[in-house]
């Protein structure tokens, strides 16, 4: 079973940039991954808002995040490649077979390529294959981070919202 590192942003003060970056990313990845602990599969599911947000539909909605810029970005494959959806939105939708368990474990997969992918690649490096032209690392690393700060935050409120309903 694959698991997020256990390395926390105060851990990488003195280390280099891009440790740094991938420890932010890692926390991000980890609480919204986590967010799901705990609950039935019914509050995972339950809708709060007009929007096809739900708690179990941000982490699904978080992977399709990962395949897109750190294998479409690096890999310059197509988004049908890789088997994602075409649209931000489509990611949110479940199917009856997403599970606490299965959505969990794609997260923490993607999230484990998306590490492999970035490896053996610079800050400055460009990644030729997004939709906006080439991109350097930095730069999405910095998105991707803001993405995911954004949907935890998200997360913490309906996961708020669901257990205070109890």
């Amino acid at each position: 079973m694959t698991s997020f590192p256990g390395t926390f942003a105060d851990d990488v003060v003195g280390q280099p940039a891009h440790a740094q970056f991938e420890a932010f990313i890692d926390e991000h990845r980890r609480a919204l991954n986590g967010y799901l602990d705990g609950l039935t599969e019914e509050q995972a599911r339950r809708s709060l808002v007009p929007s096809r947000t739900t708690l179990l539909g941000l982490v699904k909605h978080a992977t399709v995040v990962e395949k897109v810029w750190f294998d479409e970005a690096v890999t310059c494959r197509s988004r049908a490649e890789i088997g994602i959806p075409a649209t931000p939105d489509e990611s949110f939708i479940l199917d009856d077979g997403d599970t606490i368990a299965t959505v969990q474990r794609a997260h923490r997969e993607a999230c484990e390529g998306s590490r492999r992918a970035t490896s053996s690649l610079g800050l400055d490096d460009l990644l030729r294959g997004n939709r906006r032209g080439p991109l350097p690392l930095r730069w999405v690393y910095l998105h991707v981070l803001r993405e995911l700060a954004q949907h935890c935050g998200h997360a913490e409120i309906l996961r708020e919202q669901i257990l205070a309903a109890e």
